[in-house]
Order: structure tokens, then sequence, then C-alpha cells
């Protein structure tokens, strides 16, 4: 990076903002015409278990936003020596999904229920029948029609429809737009008009329950838009919501916003056809995108779409690295106890690097990392458990590959419907999230347990907020190129990465430990009848 073109890009207002609020981090970069991150910021937050339901406050969400962006501000003052006051496009993203209505004057209806809540069952399943086409339980279509169920009042003053990402583009820019990744997680996308499909909302706008109101389903959700489109401009009132020092200025092009998903595809160069990427952080998710349609509905499939619009066979996991950082936590406390204060991004090492003397199959120690419910593998309520025979092999090397073997054990069911029953291939599939920081180790561990070569970028690290701040210089092209060439042709063209391979014997090892996963499912989904306290 050259230091006087960055600081000539910051001062003519050219550079580009990307933010993405994920589940444990919000994150925000600014990034030059080279895609090269020149500044960022962050915010540590967390969601809560409120009344059964995972949640966030939108008070949270602008003091995290404010507060991630403030720290990007002192960045660029701290490294370039001059404030942010103008930026050129801005992408906001988001966690995918979950469910968001406010009525006419803007006023929230009820907390924000994220992708984490798996409580929509009874729509999720009327809505798959009806429509012929899987509804997740995560989806806002699911949470409406259930909501619908449960005769709760709010839904007769829903004037507004949107996910996390909708709703903070909608507050800075004033529009009610969506990217059509998003949108894919609120309601089924027609391929071809790049909208909701117009069947579908005849259908659901025909059910008995949903006739009575007045409000209807294709006037309540966000408009849709592919990405390159402009979805309008920062406003004054938008950029004093972002800069409380109000030093920034209104007027920055906004690019369609996005879902983590999406943003991950993007920052991964996976939106052709016949690639795929798979993203894990506190959920996990493989995105894998499809040259032909899927033979038949899979209730563990999710049809979603790439920015572009280009449809997307997605399974995704509730959980996958919360239950190892709890327990890398309390190794951490142990050796805090012995007077050793090991910088977590070494325990972590020390931790993973373990692994490479276990037994192939753990040992036969056996984890669920469910903090959370868990769709795929039917578990209603999540509750961590470990378990182990009294002739398993029980030491610190099995003990950390267990964990790191259930992390990805949800994700392994769902990819074995892809591969075996679809008969799904793709050229490349890249890797990226928190767990492969330590090289090697996690991406090895999912080559096995996947059976399938796994590549992890050098960019990749940079994320979901790089992802979406790419977006945000696509929208600002004059001359839009299709977005896998934009990728190929201007931002990815000369990345590094590294593939590496399954291993017979891991694979054999990580069989072994799947086999024993799922005959033991009916204790971990017993273990839901114990209460939170």
């Amino acid at each position: 990076m050259d230091f006087k073109q960055n600081a000539a890009t910051i001062e003519s207002g050219t550079a580009v903002l990307g933010i993405e609020l994920g589940s444990t981090r919000i994150k925000a970069v600014l990034i030059n015409a080279d895609f090269e991150t020149i500044a960022s910021g962050s915010y540590t937050w967390e969601n809560a278990l409120k009344d059964g339901v995972w949640t966030y406050a939108l008070a949270d969400v602008w003091t995290g936003v404010q507060a991630c962006y403030a720290a990007l501000a002192d960045d660029v003052q701290r490294c370039y020596h001059m404030p942010l006051e103008k930026i050129g496009a801005i992408g906001i993203s988001a966690m995918m999904h979950g469910y968001l209505p406010f009525d006419r004057n803007g006023t929230q209806l009820a907390e924000f229920r994220t992708w984490r809540n798996n409580t929509t069952g009874q729509a999720a399943d009327i809505l798959t029948e009806k429509l012929r086409f899987n509804i997740p339980q995560r989806w806002s279509i699911a949470h409406l029609y259930q909501a619908i169920l449960n005769g709760e009042k709010h839904v007769q003053d829903i004037d507004f429809l949107t996910t996390l990402a909708g709703y903070v583009h909608w507050r800075l820019s004033g529009e009610k737009v969506l990217g059509i990744g998003d949108a894919s997680g609120m309601f089924p996308i027609d391929e071809k008009t790049g909208a909701y499909d117009a069947d579908m909302l005849a259908v659901f706008a025909a059910l008995d329950e949903v006739k009575p109101y007045s409000w209807s389903i294709a006037d309540i959700l966000p408009r849709v838009l592919r990405a390159g489109e402009h979805a309008g401009f920062l406003t004054t009132e938008g950029a004093r919501l972002l800069d409380r020092s109000g030093t920034l200025a209104p007027g920055g092009l906004m690019a369609p916003p996005e879902g983590d998903a999406g943003t991950g595809m993007v920052s991964t160069n996976a939106v052709r056809k016949r690639t795929g990427n798979i993203s894990v952080g506190t959920s996990a998710f493989s995105m894998n995108v499809l040259e032909d349609p899927l033979r038949r509905v899979h209730r563990n499939i999710d049809i979603v779409t790439t920015p572009a619009g280009a449809p997307v066979a997605m399974v995704h996991t509730n959980n996958c690295s919360s239950d190892i950082n709890a327990w890398v936590g309390l190794f951490g406390n142990f050796a805090a106890c012995l007077g050793q204060e090991v910088p977590p991004d070494r325990l972590y090492r020390l931790l993973f690097e373990s692994t490479l003397q276990a037994d192939p199959d753990a040992g036969g120690l056996l984890n669920y990392n469910c903090l959370s419910g868990e769709n795929i593998t039917a578990v209603e309520r999540g509750r961590p458990l470990f378990m182990r025979t009294p002739h398993s092999r029980m030491n610190l090397e099995n003990f950390m590959l267990a964990q790191l073997y259930s992390a990805f054990a949800p994700l392994k069911i769902g990819m074995d419907i892809l591969v075996r029953e679809e008969g799904i291939r793709t050229e490349v599939m890249i890797a990226h999230g928190g767990l492969f920081k330590t090289p090697r180790i996690a991406q090895r561990v999912l080559a096995n347990a996947l059976n399938m070569p796994i590549t992890v970028m050098h960019t990749a690290s940079e994320g979901g907020a790089w992802g979406m701040a790419v977006l945000a210089c696509y929208a600002a092209q004059e001359k839009n190129m299709p977005l896998p060439d934009f990728l190929d042709a201007q931002v990815f063209r000369a990345d590094e990465s590294t593939t590496l391979a399954p291993e017979p014997h891991g694979v054999e090892g990580y069989d072994k430990f799947i086999a024993r996963y799922r005959m033991a499912l009916p204790v971990e989904q017993a273990a839901g009848i114990l209460e939170d306290e």
C-alpha cells in the first residue's frame, strides 16, 4: 500500500466503507481503489436469550455501529493525520434472516428475532408444504407466519418487515431496499425476475390466517436489488447517526445491503456457478452456487442466491465455534491459576496443534456443541454436551479433536445430502472464518470431514466487512461487468491460497466419529428437558 495514495484517497472522499454486523463482532473497513484495507474498526457484542428469544436490542445496534465507526475514524486520524470527512460509497451487511417488523411510524413492533431462534417449526412446516419450497425456521416469512399463528397482536400494525442489514441501511439512507442475497432469506426469489416469487406471494396471501390482515405481503417486504445497483445515498440524518462527532458529510452512494452469507461469497470469490464457500463462526454454513436446480425439496437445504441473483444451495447450522471458545476460555483460566497468562491466539494455536497427535476418530470421545437449537439434527433446545465411554481414550489431543469434529458435524450431515443424494460437485470449495487462523489444523479437519479439498485464501481473513466494501465498489463502477468477472479481473487478480486434500485415515476417522454422533443424537435431543436458570 502507498501511504500518499491512501491519504489522497481519504482526502478526496473516494474511499469505500463496508460495515458488517456479525453475531459477536461489528466490523468496519475502509478500502482504496485496489481493494486494500486502509483503516478499520470493530466492536464486540453478544446476543441475549430473553424470554426464550435470541435477540439484540436495537439501541445496542447503534451503540455498536457508532463505536465501530468511531474506531475506524480514529484509525484514519492516527495513520493518515486527517479526519474522515467524506466517503465515496458505503455498504451495510449483517447476519441474515430474522424478524424486524415496524409500523407506519417506524416504531419497532416486536423484539428482533435472530437467525438463531428455532421457534417457528409449525410455520416452516406449513409454508414448505404450501409453497412446495423449503422454508427454514430462520427465514423472515416463517417468523411472520408463526407470529400470525400465535395470534401476536403486533402483526396487524406491520408496515415494513426487514432484516438487520435492511434496517441499518434504511436508517442511514431512507431507502427500504435489500440486496437479493439477503432478500432470499426473507422470501423465495424468482431467479428470472430477480424479485420475490409472484406465485408464492399469492399463495401466502391466500392463506386463511393471512387474509384478515389489511397489509399485503408484497408491500411490507423490502424492494429487491441486485449487486451493482444503486440503493440510495447517505442522508444528513444518516451521517449524523453513523458519525456522532458530526464530521462525516452526507452523500455517499449506498450499495444494496447484504447478508453475511453474500459477503462471504464475495470475500472468497465464490459467486460463479460450480464454486462454493464455507463460513465458520458462531454459526457455520456452506454456499454452493448451483448450475442446475436440485431434483427435490430438502428440509435441510436452503435455496438462496448470490448477491448477483444466481441460485445457491445453502447448508446452515446454528452452532459452530461457541462451544470451542468456551472450552478454550476454561483452559485459559486454568493457565491463569498456574500464573501463566497465555494470549488467546497462542492458546488456540497450542490447543489446535495438539490434535496433530490425536487418534483419527478422536479416541472414541463424543461432543455436541449445541449452544442453541440445531435444525439439521432436530435439536430443539441447545445443551452443549460432552460424552465418553469407560474405554474412550481421554486426553487433551483427542478432546480438542472431538471439539473440532463436533463443530463441523451438522454441516457434514447437510453436505452429505448435496453430495450423495443430489450429486453436487464444486470446482473449488473455499473456507473462511476465525477457526482457520491457526494454519492448516481446522482446514485439514474440514477436508477430512467433507472428504473434499478445502482451500483457504489469504484475503479471506479480511471477512464480510471487506466483502461488503467490495460490493460497494462494484455499485460505484460506471460500467458494471458481471459480478463474477469483476471479482476475477479486478479484485482477486493475484490472490494466494492454500489447498489441503482429505487424508484417507482422517476421512475414516471422521466417519467413525459421525456414526457415533448420529447414534447418540437422542441423548442430546433429550437434554433439552433441562431448564435454563
